[in-house]
């Protein structure tokens, strides 16, 4: 896994030459303006060319100075964290001067945050509130037969000596994302933080699994040819996850087992699996979130036994997605779908592409919702 990383910085590495201390010192970037706008740097003399690729910025062409420091300064962003990346001389290169990372199992790229005001209400900026804590767990899977980890949020103000029990959402990464996605990338817990202390959101756990049954999976990407293994990755999945992870999870912290208290969410695949999983074993999850859910195509038989009936069973279905994302349409199918069936749902659609920028505000705004007494709106 590291060693994609690894790759791309030596590719950095062969593309900068040797560079005067002095002069690497004085290069910054990125460097967020106070009005928003971002100037990125890169020194490559040797490069012929050089873009940058930012979400919310058109590819451009960078400037080379005659010191062969290549520039580029954005117009100003609205504050958010975004992923970038440089192509130099047609190889995609992340910025090795920016310790900021979102690390991928496949593609990692560099990111940079446009902070928002000092009294900014958005949801994932770091303020001054009470945090809570995360807890990394190996141990080897029987299903899966790998050793494989998950992520544990605990809210403030949980004592694992208390006898108070919580609910818990289940929080699943998307396609070629890691455990640590969710908090590296997609600040869940700073979210949770944010929301709970402000009284938003219930105080809960929040689960962060590894999301592949089968870690070939990530080989075969999204070929056709790969869909055996992608169904088998799956069914892996969801077997490792009710039969090992939540099992381990109800052992080892204070959280309720009541079906009631237990949510599932997730991004792109994450949020198939979420689907999947909740919609399938409705015995186990009172509350479904799918964000941007991707690959699901034959409706019938991903739900063979969803009816009107799971009214009933579900506190809350909540389906998100981008407007300029490409899985728009599949997803508005599936609610069409669910219609068809008599299956009430949430139904929300941001401004905004497949990325994190999205499942932020996904985040943000479905937590809020989980774990309302029953006298609650259930469609607000």
């Amino acid at each position: 896994m590291k060693p994609i990383l690894t790759a791309a910085l030596i590719v950095a590495a062969a593309i900068v030459p040797a560079i005067v201390p002095a002069q690497a010192q004085s290069v910054i970037s990125p460097e967020v303006h106070p009005d928003g706008s971002i100037t990125f740097r890169f020194l490559a003399p040797k490069a012929g060319d050089v873009q940058l690729h930012c979400e919310g910025v058109p590819d451009t062409d960078m400037t080379q100075n005659a010191h062969g420091l290549w520039t580029y300064t954005t117009k100003p962003l609205d504050p958010d964290i975004y992923t970038y990346t440089f192509d130099v001389d047609g190889v995609r290169v992340i910025d090795p001067l920016n310790s900021f990372m979102k690390y991928n199992l496949l593609s990692s790229a560099s990111q940079v945050e446009v902070p928002g005001p000092p009294s900014s209400s958005l949801p994932w900026q770091i303020v001054d509130v009470s945090r809570g804590e995360l807890h990394r767990h190996f141990f080897r899977s029987a299903v899966c037969n790998d050793n494989r980890d998950f992520i544990v949020y605990t809210p403030p103000g949980y004592n694992p000596r208390a006898f108070k029990r919580y609910p818990v959402l289940y929080l699943l990464h998307g396609f070629s994302d890691d455990t640590t996605a969710w908090t590296e990338a997609g600040r869940a817990n700073v979210i949770l933080d944010n929301l709970i202390t402000r009284g938003k959101a219930r105080p809960m756990i929040v689960v962060m699994p590894l999301g592949y049954g089968d870690m070939a999976v990530l080989q075969a990407g999204h070929d056709p040819a790969g869909q055996a293994l992608r169904q088998r990755s799956q069914d892996k999945f969801v077997e490792s996850l009710l039969t090992e992870v939540i099992p381990r999870v109800e052992k080892e912290y204070h959280v309720s087992t009541n079906r009631r208290d237990r949510a599932i969410a997730g991004l792109s695949m994450g949020g198939k699996e979420a689907l999947v999983t909740g919609l399938n074993h409705l015995d186990k999850f009172t509350w479904v979130g799918a964000f941007s859910s991707g690959g699901m195509t034959n409706f019938d038989a991903n739900f063979p036994a969803l009816d009107a009936g799971a009214n009933k069973q579900l506190r809350l279905l909540w389906i998100g997605c981008g407007n300029d994302d490409g899985l728009l349409k599949p997803n508005q199918e599936l609610c069409h779908w669910l219609l068809l069936k008599g299956i009430q749902f949430t139904w929300t659609e941001l401004p905004g592409q497949h990325s994190y920028r999205v499942w932020r505000r996904d985040l943000a705004q479905f937590a809020p919702l989980l774990f309302q007494p029953e006298n609650h709106s259930k469609f607000e």
